[in-house]
């Protein structure tokens, strides 16, 4: 309904100025405490890891909204939505919120040479060509780029950048493109769980505490289809994790909204 995405937008554009102002607002930090006897571990400044665990969200109670700015049938499975648009086209979904997630960090780090992710078909298109004007012409499974347009290195612009990735990438190009992480390997903020596949799905770690035996839990966020706001998902199978979830690299990660029957852990390429 018109009238959700407003509320929508506006609290959107509340938490926006407040973040500009320096206000003090809800972070994931701030909303989501460990569980009994845990900690969150320590990251380094300005890492992914601190960034996503710093990220605002909107006031407490808000819904899950999809592109058209209506609300989802499920409210029942998040405990908070991070503070980022939809867009108003069915396109950021899965996959395509752990790109915007790491966009934003790569953007707000002027890390702008890092921007650039690869299409299905194997094809790069990265930020620095976009800005460039330069556009993909896609013909079935062939991908050509063409000058098209002027320089444009505005954060508008990054946004239209962001719709073409979000069109022609997807869970089988963010699984190829991102590091594997090993079965013996640690997990950590910033990792993703991905089913790649037409559909797969993908979650990606916002966050992560340890207790003092050394086990780790993990808060996790994702989009999901049609295009919805990106949230941090419940946990319903342990509540005594306080929302947060227990991981293991290769068995069942049984989720709020979707289950990983081997849970592939990926990591993003520094």
């Amino acid at each position: 309904m018109l009238k959700h995405r407003i509320i929508y937008q506006i609290l959107s554009i509340i938490c926006l100025f407040s973040t500009q102002k320096g206000i003090a607002q809800d972070t994931v930090k701030d909303r989501v405490k460990p569980p009994i006897g845990y900690t969150r571990v320590t990251v380094e400044k300005n890492s992914f890891g601190a960034f996503l665990r710093n990220m605002s969200l909107l006031p407490s109670g808000s819904p899950v909204l999809d592109y058209r700015g209506e609300e989802i049938y499920d409210q029942d499975n998040h405990i908070g939505i991070i503070n980022y648009d939809v867009g108003r086209k069915d396109l950021q979904q899965c996959a395509d919120a752990v790109i915007r997630l790491r966009t934003e960090y790569l953007w707000s780090q002027e890390k702008y040479d890092k921007i650039s992710f690869h299409f299905t078909s194997g094809d790069v298109y990265s930020w620095e060509d976009h800005k460039k004007g330069i556009r993909p012409i896609v013909s079935g499974n062939k991908v050509s780029f063409v000058s098209k347009k002027g320089y444009d290195d505005s954060y508008r612009n990054l946004k239209n950048y962001l719709d073409y990735i979000y069109m022609y990438a997807g869970t089988i190009s963010i699984n190829k493109e991102m590091k594997k992480v090993g079965l013996e390997e640690d997990i950590h903020i910033g990792d993703v769980i991905v089913v790649p596949g037409s559909p797969g799905h993908a979650v990606i770690i916002i966050d992560e505490a340890e207790n003092t035996s050394g086990d780790k839990v993990f808060l996790l966020a994702q989009g999901f289809t049609p295009a919805q706001s990106i949230h941090i998902l419940k946990n319903n199978e342990d509540v005594n994790l306080n929302n947060w979830y227990s991981i293991k690299n290769g068995k069942t990660t049984t989720t709020a909204r979707f289950v990983f029957y081997d849970t592939n852990v990926r990591r993003f390429k520094d």
